[in-house]
Formats: C-alpha cells, structure tokens, sequence
C-alpha cells in the first residue's frame, strides 16, 4: 500500500476490525456486480469508493431516461451509452486505482462461469430470476459467495450465500426454479428510488466483509425491508438438503 493509498483508506485503517490487513485483502480482490441498475449503482460505487481491487460489472443495456430516477452511476449526458461505459466514466472518476471490467455480454454459461470463477465475492443486482438462478448455480459451481439482493415498489431484500459453508443455503433453496413465482420487475410496478440505494449499499457492505475477513457477513438469513415504515424483517433461510443445485457441492468451509 502506498502512501496516498493510506491516506484514502485511513478512515477504514482506524478501525480495528479493518487496519491494514483488511484493506490490503481489498485492494487485492475481485467482485462481480451483475447489473449495473438501481443496486448495481450504489454497490459499485462503494466498492469502488472502498478500494477494492477489480470490480467486474456486467450489463448489457443502454443507459435510459427512466434510469436516472435511481441509478445513479449514469448521468443525463450519456443516454443511449452502454450502461458499462457510463459506469466506467463514473468509476475512473471516483477511484482511478480501480481495475474495471465491463463485461457488455453476460448471456452464456460459458462466459458466466468464466466470470464468476475469478471473482472473490459476487453481487447479483439482476432483475429477473432467470439470471439470479444462473447467477446461482455458476457460484455453488466455483464455491463463490453471492449477495443478491431486490427491490421492488417499496420493498427490499437482501440475503448472503456461501455454500463453502455446509450449513448455507443457495439462493434456489430460497426461491426454488421453476415454480410458478411471479416475475415482477419495476418498469411495471415502480420502485421508491432511494430503496435500491439502501439494497445496493447493504449488497456491498456484506461483500466487502467477506473479501476482507472482517465482521460476520449475514449467510443463511433473509432480511426484508419495508420501505414505507423503514422496518426490517430477518428471516433464518436453512439448506435444502435436496437442493438439486447446491446438495452436492463440492466445496467445504474454509
């Protein structure tokens, strides 16, 4: 770490549950954002904010004016520009020590699990459980952390994954595929704008814990946020010792 490195990050190195140690393994991680939206934006932007070493961040929409209500990686100037790239002109300009990566094409297994597979920790901000369940199953493949989170009309949730742990769940215990759940999404039902920046700000926290080996990142608990009181629900999320995804995983507890 040099020297303006200890300077940005000193408020971080003051803490004890941090200091030096843990910001280093930040500096020398890798986190996945999938989406660069409503969570994706505020996620991002603190991890990039909190020096973490490589951010990939797939997306690949353009950036619209329904987005700027909330998403506040973009800006006016860049509607019809790639969500990626306006992400990129955003982040450079916060913490150019950042290494980005748009991933503009995410829509293959192939390239999923390619992804995933060099991530320490990975953030699901995606908008539909199609890609959340394949989000999934490419992180209990490569034993990596997931932090999904959601929010719609005025409700969000959150809920960390590591199935190196034996006792976590995956997401598909959760919200087993392929039954009949509603597909809701927020270009029909709206979301409260400063929701997905509570979410997405909640999806880094925990993800800069698990990169860095500090705090107690929240695995196998549901937490449901009701926007309009500010009241929060945890729920215990056990393992589905049937889960077809994660029942035989090959990876163990570090």
């Amino acid at each position: 770490m040099n020297d303006d490195q200890l300077l940005r990050y000193s408020r971080h190195i003051l803490l004890d549950e941090i200091g030096i140690e843990a910001q280093e393994r930040l500096l020398a991680s890798r986190m996945l954002v999938v989406g660069a939206g409503g969570l994706g934006s505020p996620a991002a932007l603190y991890l990039a904010a909190a020096g973490v070493g490589t951010l990939m961040l797939a997306d690949d929409d353009t950036v619209d004016l329904t987005n700027l209500q909330r998403q506040i990686l973009h800006r006016q100037d860049r509607i019809g520009m790639a969500k990626t790239e306006s992400a990129r002109l955003t982040l450079a300009s916060l913490n150019p020590d950042v290494q980005f990566v748009p991933l503009p094409r995410l829509d293959t297994d192939a390239a999923l699990d390619e992804a995933v597979s060099q991530a320490d920790v990975v953030l699901d901000g995606s908008d539909n459980f199609a890609t959340r369940h394949a989000v999934n199953r490419a992180c209990v493949r490569h034993g990596k952390p997931l932090v999904s989170g959601a929010a719609i009309r005025f409700d969000g949730q959150l809920a960390v994954f590591d199935t190196r742990q034996p006792t976590s769940p995956c997401y598909h215990c959760l919200f087993p595929d392929g039954e009949n759940v509603e597909e809701v999404r927020c270009s029909q039902m709206g979301v409260f704008a400063p929701l997905t920046g509570i979410i997405g700000t909640m999806q880094a926290s925990e993800a800069l814990k698990l990169a860095g080996q500090f705090g107690t990142p929240s695995v196998a608990r549901l937490h449901l946020l009701d926007g309009r009181t500010l009241h929060f629900t945890e729920i215990r999320v056990p393992r589905d010792p049937d889960c077809p995804v994660c029942a035989h995983r090959a990876h163990q507890a570090r």
